[in-house]
């Protein structure tokens, strides 16, 4: 890996984040119930001083000690995923000068549609090869350690564990909620299967490696 190579990956990342971000928008924005991650922070947030911001911040560091133990590889891309996918998120929502959705089946089409923006957005950063954010590394992790299950049906496992923590705290949940916590994982494999992408099959380098190239004369 080239110095090149590493800042257009930076580039790449950010722009792929921007996209997963603007596909969490709409997930929102659909109003029909909060995702599954969503949920869980919402639910801190009520049990605690802090806000829904600063709730998902302390979930993406405990997902990321999570990681560490799965001896997932800690990146840059881990790092700007932490950085920037929450205020890209927080972006779209403060500029979109449209009311929050009414309709419920326009609603559902709104989510769908942000699945597929989430999912190519993953695949857009993960291309980087510079590590998945916290909970994409989890996923990661958690689909070589059941390598025979499709990656879209493990998030779907992932997803409803972490809703069941988000019910049991009180989290907001509604229709929007089963969709998905079943539909983004099945969107994300079909978007995987036409873009022909498989997460698993990336060779991730971590800070260290990525560190020593850019030091290196």
């Amino acid at each position: 890996m080239k110095r090149q190579k590493i800042i257009l990956g930076w580039i790449r990342i950010v722009i792929g984040l921007f996209v997963f971000a603007f596909g969490v928008h709409l997930t929102i924005f659909a109003n029909i119930g909060l995702a599954p991650w969503d949920c869980l922070g919402m639910g801190i947030s009520y049990h605690t001083p802090l806000n829904y911001g600063v709730s998902m911040t302390l979930v993406a560091i405990a997902v990321l000690a999570i990681d560490l133990i799965m001896k997932e590889k800690i990146g840059y891309g881990t790092i700007i995923d932490a950085l920037l996918t929450g205020n890209f998120v927080q972006f779209f929502n403060s500029v979109n000068p449209l009311p929050l959705n009414s309709n419920l089946w326009s609603g559902i089409v709104i989510m769908l549609m942000g699945f597929v923006f989430m999912a190519l957005g993953m695949a857009v950063y993960m291309k980087s090869e510079q590590c998945c954010g916290p909970r994409d590394a989890l996923l990661v992790g958690l689909g070589k350690r059941m390598s025979r299950i499709p990656i879209g049906i493990v998030e779907i496992i992932l997803w409803s564990a972490v809703l069941v923590a988000g019910v049991l705290l009180g989290g907001p949940v509604g229709i929007g909620t089963i969709l998905s916590t079943f539909g983004a994982g099945i969107v994300m494999q079909i978007v995987y299967n036409i873009i022909r992408f498989e997460p698993r099959e990336l060779h991730h380098r971590g800070v260290t490696e990525v560190s020593k190239v850019l030091i290196t004369r």
